[in-house]
């Protein structure tokens, strides 16, 4: 949690030092932006991890992705360059397909929380419309689900990574604007989060793939 406290802290700094700009008809990708976002999240086991003896194991789980994010954009000198937050859930989890377990490495688990903090840039391919590629640092974590002797046993999974991916958006009218973007993460460190006094557990070198497809909406200042 210490290198998320720093990144976000970074990311603030850079935001408040940068040009107040408001949105312009001429310049519609500069300024502090908010966003909400929803679209399709999997999480497999990277090439590492995967297994090869079962063909009919897929090793993934996916289900619903959404959040919220934030970031500061800047035209410098015809590309425009930004920093990023964002902060997201989703709905997919471990689960039994026709008596098999599809487990993908990490056992018997649901997704939680992910934060994501990054920069972008980007080139406007018209006036409206910016393409624009990203990278950064990710954390997700990934809740057990299991029992034993009828009580719950809870405990995260907490993974670090890093964060690629490539998208589109469209200014609107007003100050609003609309975006797709593709995202592959893949999370190499992983800890184990007891709770209570149980002490941590860190699980060493891991490899896990996660691929997303997002559309959001949102407002720049």
């Amino acid at each position: 949690m210490k290198k998320i406290t720093v990144l976000l802290a970074a990311a603030s700094t850079f935001a408040v030092a940068a040009p107040a700009m408001a949105q312009s008809a001429d310049d519609p990708f500069t300024g502090f932006r908010v966003e909400g976002l929803a679209g399709y999240d999997v999480s497999t086991a990277g090439s590492d991890a995967d297994n090869d003896v079962n063909e009919d194991d897929d090793q993934s789980i996916d289900g619903f992705n959404y959040g919220i994010g934030a970031g500061y954009d800047f035209n410098a000198g015809g590309v425009v360059l930004g920093v990023e937050a964002e902060l997201s859930d989703s709905t997919a989890k471990t689960e039994f397909t026709d008596g098999d377990f599809e487990g993908f490495g990490l056992g018997n688990v649901e997704t939680g929380r992910d934060i994501y903090v990054g920069a972008r840039a980007g080139f406007l391919a018209a006036p409206d419309l910016l393409i624009y590629g990203k990278g950064g640092y990710t954390n997700a974590r990934y809740n057990i689900e299991s029992s034993f002797d009828g009580d719950e046993y809870r405990a995260k999974i907490d993974t670090d990574g890093f964060r690629i991916g490539a998208g589109a958006e469209y200014a609107l009218s007003g100050n609003s604007f609309a975006k797709i973007e593709y995202r592959y993460s893949n999370y190499s460190d992983a800890e184990l989060d007891f709770e209570g006094d149980t002490p941590d557990q860190d699980l060493g070198e891991i490899d896990l793939d996660r691929h997303q497809v997002m559309v959001g909406y949102g407002l720049r200042f």
